[in-house]
This record gives structure tokens, sequence and C-alpha cells, in this order.
């Protein structure tokens, strides 16, 4: 058996370097396009939603708080709370009632029940970064979480990186002492 030899189709490439460049910034220009269409192109939560909830977060904690992470704790919220913004409003009025800038000027004044439970919920979110002690807790943040912040500058995110936020293959350098007063 013979084979037919097949015609060898030679074509050359031809590119000048202006057809490149404009290629080059295309694929560039498109990247950068399609990079941004997240923050534009999926629905936000609800800006008076999450104002509210922000605000009802600072008034029980007083502490500077993400607004990124204040939308991941009211997500979860809002679907195990359904009456969430009904609550949320009765929690800033008891503090507005009394007149309160911090958590001890009204927190005693929440009646125990379903407010006083989310109260001491959205705290805890905010301090541990999660949604409950339980194995099946969303997680909203590590390096924000509140209970973190107090050892910030001793202890580093765990990592296997080499030069990494832990280091593990290298000395830790000790931190400068600490002024006297």
């Amino acid at each position: 058996m013979q084979s037919k030899p097949m015609k060898e189709i030679s074509h050359k490439v031809m590119m000048s370097r202006r057809s490149l460049m404009l290629t080059g910034i295309t694929l560039l220009g498109s990247y950068v396009a399609l990079s941004s269409l997240p923050s534009w192109a999926v629905p936000q939560e609800d800006a008076t939603l999450q104002a509210q909830f922000m605000r009802l977060s600072n008034l029980l904690i007083n502490h500077r708080l993400n607004p990124a992470v204040g939308a991941r704790i009211l997500k979860v919220a809002a679907q195990e709370h359904a009456d969430l913004p009904a609550m949320m409003g009765q929690l800033i009025g008891i503090a507005e009632a009394k007149k309160a800038t911090v958590v001890e000027d009204f927190f005693g004044d929440i009646p125990e029940g379903p407010l006083q439970a989310l109260a001491h919920w959205i705290i805890f979110c905010w301090y541990t970064g999660s949604s409950s002690a339980k194995r099946d807790a969303k997680v909203f943040t590590y390096e924000e979480a509140l209970t973190y912040q107090t050892t910030l500058d001793v202890v580093a995110i765990p990592s296997y990186g080499i030069s990494g936020p832990n280091r593990w293959s290298q000395v830790t350098v000790a931190l400068a002492d600490m002024p006297r007063f």
C-alpha cells in the first residue's frame, strides 16, 4: 500500500510590529475591561440595609469595622432572619432612645429573646470572623477578625511560604523594645 504524498501547504505568517502592538493593546484593554466586570455586573446588596447593618455593628462594637466583612455577615444574617431589617431597626431604636454611643449604654435594655440573640451573634461574628463555633460555620474573615487584631503584631497568618506571612524557614525577628513611660 502506497500512500499518495500530501500536498504540503505552507503559509508564511506575516505580522508587522504595528499589528503586533495593536493586538497586544487590544488584549490588554479587553483584560482590563473584563477584570472590572464583577464590580458593576454583579448586583449589590441593598445599600440602605448595608448602611443600617454597619450602623448597628458600630453601636455594638467599639472598633473600626470593615464594610466588606460587614456585607458578608449581613448576607448570612439575612438568610437566617427573615425579619432582619425590623430587628435591626428595633435594636437601633433602643440605642437611640438611650442616646447611646457605645454598647454599654444600651445593651442591658435589649430584651431577652431574638433581639438579644441577634446582638450577641453580630458581636460574635465580628470578633471571631465566623458565624458559629460549629464545623459547618460560615467564615467571613480571618485577618479582619477582631480577636486576631489583638495579636496582629506577634501572630502571623499560618502558611508554608518561604517568604510568606509566617516565614517558617526564616528566623523571626524580635519585636522592637516597647517604650517605657
